[in-house]
C-alpha cells in the first residue's frame, strides 16, 4: 500500500518549484509585496550552478547575476562557480528565505487559489504542501539531450563533465562543439587524457567563449586534439565507439565518453502540471505580461519560458521574471504593494 503524504495544513501564498537563482528572485520579489512563500527544490541550492565543472567561469560579470539587490563580488572580472554558489547562500540567508532541500515534486493537483502539491523526501518521506498560486522554475540542466544511439546507457557515458583527473592515461572521445564540450576537450587534454572530439557540424559553435574558442581550435589543427568534424557517433561498446564520418565509418579504441550535447526542460513534468505548448514554437504558452500558463494560477519562470530554446533565456534575464510574476499574484491575491 503506497505510503499517505503527510498533509501540511497551513497554505502558502506561493510555492515555487525550484531554487536556481530565478526560483530565488521569485521568493525576494514576493517577500517585498508581503506574501510568503516556499521553494521545493529537488537537489541542493541553486543545484545546476552545482553542477558546473568546479573551475568554471561565467561569461557574464557579477552585477548581471545579482538578485535581491545585493551586490555580488569577484576576484576577477568575471565570477566563477565557486564565487557564484557563496553568493547565493548568502542572498538565501540574508531574505530567510524558506528553501526545501532535497524535496522532490511528485504532483500538482487542485486550482487556483487551493493547490495540493505532493512531494518526497530521500524517496521516504511524503508530504502534501497546499498553495494559492505556483511559480514553475525548474530550469533545464537536470535533463540531458540523449543521442538515441546502442551503447548511450552504458556506464562509461557522461552528460556531465565535472573534473578531469580520473581520465589520465585514458583514451576519451567528447562528443559536441560547444562551450561545454570545448572546456571538457581542453581540460582533459591538459589533464594527460587522449582526446577526441566529434561533431556533428562541419566546424564548432561560433558562441563558444572567446578566450576559449582559439584554443581549442589550435589543439585541433595541432593534432593534439583528434577532432572529427561533421560526424556522428552511431555506437558505443566497451572498449570502442563506430562513427560515420564524411569518409566513411571508423571504429575509435575509446575507454569513455563524455556526451556534451546539451540539455532541455523536463516537458514529461510540465505536462503532468498542466502546461500546454505550442505547436510551431514548441514554448509553453504564458501570458507574455504575467508569465501565467493556461493552466490558472501556475506560472513559469527562467529558462522554462523559452522552451527549447534555452540559449534564449540566462541568470541575466531570467531573474527578472520574479518581478512579472510577483506584481500578477500579488495584485491576484489583493496585495498588489511593493
Amino acid at each position: 500500500m503506497e505510503e499517505m503524504p503527510e498533509t501540511q495544513n497551513n497554505i502558502y501564498d506561493v510555492l515555487i518549484v525550484g531554487a536556481g537563482p530565478t526560483g530565488l528572485a521569485c521568493a525576494i520579489e514576493l517577500q517585498w509585496r508581503g506574501l510568503n512563500a516556499v521553494l521545493i527544490e529537488k537537489g541542493c541550492l541553486v543545484n545546476s550552478l552545482y553542477n558546473y565543472p568546479p573551475q568554471m567561469t561565467f561569461f557574464t560579470t557579477p552585477e548581471l547575476l545579482e538578485i535581491g539587490n545585493l551586490p555580488m563580488t569577484s576576484i576577477r572580472e568575471k565570477p566563477t562557480r565557486t564565487e557564484a554558489l557563496k553568493y547565493y547562500r548568502r542572498v538565501a540567508q540574508y531574505y530567510r528565505l524558506d528553501v526545501r532541500q532535497y524535496e522532490r515534486v511528485e504532483r500538482i493537483e487542485g486550482q487556483d487559489g487551493d493547490f495540493q502539491v505532493s512531494t518526497s523526501q530521500r524517496a521516504v518521506r511524503r508530504a502534501c504542501h497546499r498553495a494559492r498560486k505556483i511559480i514553475l522554475a525548474t530550469g533545464y540542466y537536470d535533463q540531458a539531450n540523449l543521442l538515441g544511439i546502442p551503447g548511450e546507457d552504458l556506464p562509461k557515458v557522461m552528460h556531465y563533465y565535472h573534473e578531469p583527473h580520473p581520465y589520465y592515461d585514458a583514451d576519451v572521445a567528447v562528443i559536441g562543439g560547444k562551450n561545454s564540450a570545448a572546456i571538457a576537450a581542453l581540460e582533459l587534454l591538459w589533464t594527460g587524457a587522449r582526446v577526441t572530439l566529434i561533431h556533428h557540424e562541419p566546424q564548432l559553435s561560433g558562441h563558444i567563449k572567446y578566450w576559449i574558442k582559439p584554443n581549442i581550435e589550435n589543439r585541433l589543427k595541432s593534432g593534439e586534439i583528434t577532432g572529427y568534424l561533421n560526424t556522428t557517433v552511431e555506437k558505443i561498446t566497451e572498449d570502442c565507439i563506430r562513427i560515420r564520418t564524411p569518409e566513411g565509418e571508423k571504429w575509435l579504441k575509446n575507454d569513455f565518453v563524455f556526451a556534451m550535447t546539451g540539455y532541455h526542460p523536463d516537458l514529461e513534468f510540465l505536462r503532468a502540471a498542466g502546461i500546454e505548448f505550442d505547436a510551431e514554437t514548441r514554448r509553453p504558452r504564458t501570458n507574455p505580461e504575467t508569465l501565467e500558463s493556461d493552466r490558472s494560477g501556475v506560472y513559469l519562470a527562467g529558462v522554462l519560458v523559452a522552451g527549447m530554446h534555452t540559449n534564449e533565456i540566462f541568470i541575466e534575464n531570467g531573474r527578472f521574471h520574479g518581478r512579472q510574476i510577483a506584481a500578477a499574484a500579488a495584485a491576484r491575491l489583493g496585495r498588489a504593494g511593493g
